[in-house]
């Protein structure tokens, strides 16, 4: 008979329950490390409209459930708004920059669809339909749309306007295109977690509250359902988003020089040269581009911090 197995016969059944206790809470601990090492957090910041949400939306295309037809019908009444929203912001431009309409009526239709309250919309019928596909035809509302580097003017308006025969269906249903087009204000941040060979990826996204301070740094002004810093809490790799629509000097309408502009930008505040900076141009709203960007940065990531823990 061991010592340990002596010891263990005299303990009283008081110390005999600590001890379970004791030696339940170590094995807890040691699984927590364990899944803890299986879990890697993705970061996602960057400006409105960069990106982000539709990244998010992507991976749940991608590597999760999907859009059901039921939950493609829960953005039915925000691609309405989106469409709204985006003729009133082309309305508000051509009084601003004194663009007239080439046809009479459709100042009266203009009137008609600015006095709309946005965030009540829940049906899309006429005059609201007639009206606003007349003001889409009007060439004084396409040099509108024309000169959006001068305003603040969704992407997504083209793709929806264009599709008002579509979208006006009683019948109508959101695609899924639709659904990564819609563009929803959100602040605080959100969380998405999916399982990817053995590993918890949780893609975290800083959504309208992130801040920049004069010295580059970051802040957090609230998350859903939990803390706002904790986000940041053991992050293994972020990612920085940024549209190639930001503001930058050199020659109007060269996407390249922007696209390059901005890639220099990122790379140029890098402060240590050891730490390597990955770059991607890719449209957020094109799965099977966003197929092929994650899967380098799925690799980058699984390659860097997986190893030592003999996962891959």
């Amino acid at each position: 008979m061991t010592l340990e197995s002596i010891m263990a016969c005299c303990l009283s059944e008081e110390g005999k329950e600590a001890r379970r206790i004791n030696d339940e809470i170590e094995r807890q601990l040691r699984r927590d490390k364990r899944d803890a090492r299986r879990e890697l957090k993705l970061l996602l910041l960057g400006t409105g409209e960069s990106g982000k949400s539709t990244f998010i939306k992507q991976m749940r295309i991608i590597h999760g459930t999907g859009y059901s037809d039921e939950d493609k019908r829960s953005f039915t009444k925000l691609v309405y708004q989106n469409i709204f929203t985006s003729m009133q912001s082309m309305i508000r431009a051509s009084e601003t920059l004194k663009v007239p309409y080439k046809y009479e009526l459709n100042k009266g239709h203009a009137n008609l669809v600015k006095e709309v309250d946005v965030e009540k919309i829940g049906m899309f019928e006429n005059p609201y339909i007639d009206a606003i596909k007349s003001l889409w035809n009007d060439p004084g509302i396409q040099e509108c749309y024309d000169r959006r580097r001068e305003y603040q003017l969704s992407d997504s308006t083209k793709y929806y306007l264009n599709a008002l025969d579509r979208i006006s269906l009683p019948s109508y249903l959101p695609t899924q295109q639709d659904v990564l087009r819609v563009r929803v204000p959100t602040t605080g941040i959100i969380e998405y977690p999916f399982d990817l060979q053995s590993v918890i990826f949780s893609v975290f996204s800083v959504l309208g509250g992130c801040c920049h301070g004069q010295d580059g740094g970051m802040g957090v002004r609230g998350r859903r359902g939990g803390s706002g810093s904790s986000c940041f809490e053991n992050v293994t790799s972020i990612m920085s988003w940024c549209g190639s629509a930001s503001r930058r000097p050199g020659p109007a309408r060269d996407a390249q020089a922007g696209r390059e502009f901005i890639l220099k930008m990122f790379v140029d505040l890098n402060p240590d040269g050891d730490k390597i900076i990955y770059s991607h141009f890719t449209c957020a709203t094109d799965t099977e581009n966003i197929r092929f960007v994650f899967a380098a940065v799925k690799d980058t990531i699984l390659q860097l911090n997986l190893k030592e823990y003999n996962l891959v």
